[in-house]
C-alpha cells in the first residue's frame, strides 16, 4: 500500500512538472524586464533620447521605460524661484501615475525641481518605489574628484538645487568643498558647435581655479567632451550617473 502511494505521488508530481509553464526557474528562462519611469519637466527630443539610451545601456537593453512629462512644473518653478503648490502637485501626480503603473523606481530628470524629488525619498521608501534625482550620484562623484567644484548651467533655476546637492554630498562623504557657479545663457538651443564654443569661453575664467566642472543639466551633456578638452578640466555630465543610480535603486530593493 505504501509503495502504491509513493508511485502515485511520484507520477502526480511528474505530471505537474511536465505541464509547468516554460518560465519555470528550472528551465532558466529570463524573468520579465524591470519597469522604470522617467519624469521630465521641460525636455527636448534629444534629451529624452539621451536619457533613455543611457538607461537601456545600463540595463543591457532589458528594461521597460515609462515616460512622464509636464513642462508646467518647470515653468512655474522657474518663474516663482521655488517649488510652489501647483508645480509640486503636478510632479507628485506624475510620480503617483508611475507607481500606479508598476514602475519599480523613478528617475527625476529636471535639476530645477531636485529639492522636490529629494523631499519625496521617504515616500518612495514607504511605498517601495524609490525616486532618484538625476544629479545626486554625479554630485557625489564631483566631491570625490576635488575640493573646488564649478557648477555650469544654462538656466539659473538649475544652479541652487545642484549646489545644495554638492554640499550635501560633501557632508555625506566627510569632505570640505568650495562651490562656484557660471550661468551660460544666451546660446542654448543654437547650433551645437557654436554653443559648445560659447560655453567653453564662458567657463574659461572660473575653470582656472576649479578641480572639476559639473554640468547641472543633462541637456548640456553633448558639450562635455569639447569643454573638457578645451579647458583641460574634468567635466561631469548626465545622464549616465542618473541611469547608474536608477539601477542601484532597483537593486537596493532586492536586498
Amino acid at each position: 500500500m505504501a509503495l502504491w502511494k509513493f508511485h502515485a505521488g511520484f507520477w502526480r508530481a511528474a505530471a505537474l512538472f511536465a505541464c509547468a509553464p516554460l518560465y519555470h526557474p528550472v528551465f532558466g528562462a529570463e524573468a520579465e524586464p524591470p519597469k522604470v519611469a522617467v519624469v521630465y519637466t521641460v525636455a527636448t527630443p534629444e534629451l529624452k533620447e539621451g536619457v533613455e539610451r543611457a538607461i537601456r545601456e545600463e540595463f543591457d537593453g532589458k528594461v521597460e521605460i515609462l515616460r512622464y512629462e509636464d513642462a508646467a512644473v518647470f515653468e512655474e518653478t522657474a518663474k516663482e524661484g521655488r517649488v510652489g503648490r501647483e508645480s509640486a502637485a503636478r510632479f507628485l501626480g506624475m510620480y503617483a501615475d508611475a507607481a500606479r503603473s508598476g514602475a519599480g523606481a523613478v528617475l527625476s530628470v529636471c535639476s530645477t525641481v531636485a529639492d522636490l524629488a529629494r523631499s519625496m525619498r521617504d515616500l518612495g521608501g514607504l511605498i517601495g518605489v524609490p525616486i532618484v534625482g538625476i544629479n545626486d550620484e554625479m554630485c557625489r562623484e564631483a566631491v570625490r574628484s576635488g575640493k573646488r567644484i564649478l557648477v555650469a548651467a544654462t538656466f539659473p533655476s538649475a544652479v541652487g538645487p545642484t549646489k545644495r546637492s554638492i554640499l550635501r554630498a560633501g557632508a555625506e562623504l566627510g569632505r570640505e568643498v568650495e562651490v562656484s557657479e557660471v550661468v551660460a545663457g544666451g546660446g542654448f538651443g543654437s547650433d551645437a558647435g557654436a554653443f559648445e564654443k560659447l560655453l567653453a569661453e564662458k567657463l574659461r575664467g572660473a575653470a582656472k581655479s576649479a578641480d572639476v566642472i559639473v554640468f547641472a543639466q543633462a541637456s548640456m551633456e553633448p558639450c562635455a567632451a569639447f569643454v573638457e578638452k578645451a579647458l583641460g578640466k574634468r567635466v561631469l555630465a548626465n545622464p549616465k550617473f542618473g541611469a547608474r543610480a536608477l539601477k542601484s535603486a532597483l537593486a537596493g530593493k532586492k536586498k
